[in-house]
């Protein structure tokens, strides 16, 4: 009698746990707007590697940055769309708090662009890039599936290597068009097997466990 009622006290602070960590996690972020943006990063490099294209390095700055603010678009327009119609939004702008985490390394980001660009480091820009988006994926890792921080830590380390290892000129697309590719299509590939954070799992999938 007493392992049942043990028993049955780990099962509800497993509901329980369940619930908070539900509560927690956000789901506005599109894991299709991700694929999308990986997808956009390796046509970029095709585009910016074509010989009609200006190899230039203001001209390829110009088209990671069209780049970057059009991935940006269609993820936003995806949490918006969320926030719009899903049930669990409910329009409570509470809801996308989570949303704001990534605001701080993306700003700095922006500001360490335009300041290695005014020194005439252009060349560090795609290792910092990769950094920086790194910091994004980190600072969400508390609302998303647990196994986002290993895709920051991808994209920190990558854009450590082009910055200290293997560096790289920033007319050269394809070190952005290959980092970022595969990091979204892993991205895309997170939310879709893992949408419960920590590797919780439903608390269906719980009961049925219980009940073998």
């Amino acid at each position: 009698m007493a392992g049942y009622h043990v028993h049955e006290a780990l099962r509800q602070v497993r509901e329980l746990r369940q619930r908070i960590l539900e509560s927690q996690m956000f789901t506005g972020y599109s894991g299709i707007a991700r694929a999308l943006g990986g997808l956009a990063a390796v046509g970029a490099a095709v585009a910016l590697s074509r010989p009609w294209f200006p190899q230039t390095e203001r001209g390829h700055i110009a088209g990671w940055l069209v780049t970057g603010a059009l991935a940006a678009a269609v993820n936003y327009a995806g949490l918006f769309h969320w926030f719009l119609t899903s049930r669990e939004a409910k329009r409570d702008i509470r809801r996308l708090m989570p949303a704001i985490d990534p605001l701080p390394p993306l700003t700095v980001g922006a500001l360490l662009t335009v300041a290695l660009i005014g020194r005439g480091a252009a060349d560090a820009l795609p290792g910092m890039w990769m950094c920086m988006y790194g910091l994004t994926n980190l600072s969400s890792r508390r609302a998303l599936p647990a196994s986002i921080w290993v895709l920051g830590c991808y994209y920190v380390a990558a854009g450590a290597l082009f910055l200290f290892v293997a560096a790289t000129a920033v007319v050269n697309p394809w070190p952005m068009g290959l980092v970022f590719g595969a990091g979204e299509l892993a991205g895309r590939a997170i939310f879709a097997v893992n949408r419960f954070p920590n590797g919780i799992r439903p608390l269906a999938a719980a009961h049925s466990e219980d009940a073998r």
